[in-house]
C-alpha cells in the first residue's frame, strides 16, 4: 500500500464529511416533510416521497462504505481505525482541529435522524395498532370473547355497533 500523507486524509475524510453531511441535512429535510404528511394523512404525498428515501438511503449507504473503504487504509497505514472521529483526532493537529466540528456535527445530525426515524416509527405502530383494535371491533360486532369459559359471549355491546341503541 502507498503511503498516505496527512493532508491527503485530511481531503479525504472532509469530502466524506460534507457528503454525509449533505446527505444528512436533506434526510432531515425529508423527515420533516414526512412528519408532517403523516400528521395531515396524506398517503399521497407519504408515496411520492418512497424514491426519495430510497435515494437518499443510497447516498448514505455510499458514504458507509467510503467510510469503511478511509478505516481499511487507515488500518494499513497504522492509524487509529475504530471511528472515523478517532481517525481524525489522531491528525497532525491542524487537520485534526479542522475536521473537529463537522465530525460533531455529523454525529449529532446522526442522533437527530435516529430520533426522528424512531419517533415516526412509533406513530406509524400506534395507527396500525388502532387499525387493527377497529378491524377487530367491526369483525366482531362489537361483543368481546370471555378471557375464562368456553363458548359464552359476552352480550353486552357498545352504541358504536350495537343496532338497538
Amino acid at each position: 500500500m502507498i503511503a498516505v500523507t496527512p493532508l491527503h486524509w485530511e481531503s479525504e475524510l472532509a469530502a466524506l464529511l460534507k457528503r454525509l453531511s449533505t446527505a444528512q441535512q436533506e434526510l432531515l429535510s425529508l423527515l420533516s416533510t414526512k412528519r408532517e404528511m403523516i400528521v395531515r394523512r396524506d398517503h399521497q404525498g407519504l408515496s411520492d416521497l418512497v424514491t426519495r428515501e430510497g435515494e437518499l438511503a443510497a447516498e448514505l449507504q455510499a458514504c458507509q462504505q467510503r467510510r469503511q473503504e478511509l478505516l481499511r487504509q487507515a488500518d494499513a497505514a497504522g492509524l487509529p481505525s475504530h471511528s472515523i472521529e478517532e481517525l481524525a483526532t489522531a491528525l497532525p493537529r491542524s487537520a485534526a482541529s479542522a475536521l473537529k466540528t463537522p465530525v460533531a456535527e455529523a454525529k449529532q445530525r446522526a442522533e437527530l435522524i435516529r430520533h426522528e426515524c424512531l419517533a415516526q416509527w412509533v406513530a406509524v405502530q400506534r395507527t396500525v395498532l388502532h387499525l387493527s383494535q377497529l378491524l377487530e371491533i367491526i369483525a366482531t360486532g362489537g361483543r368481546s370473547q370471555p378471557t375464562y369459559g368456553k363458548g359464552r359471549v359476552i352480550e353486552r355491546g357498545g352504541a358504536l355497533i350495537d343496532q338497538a341503541v
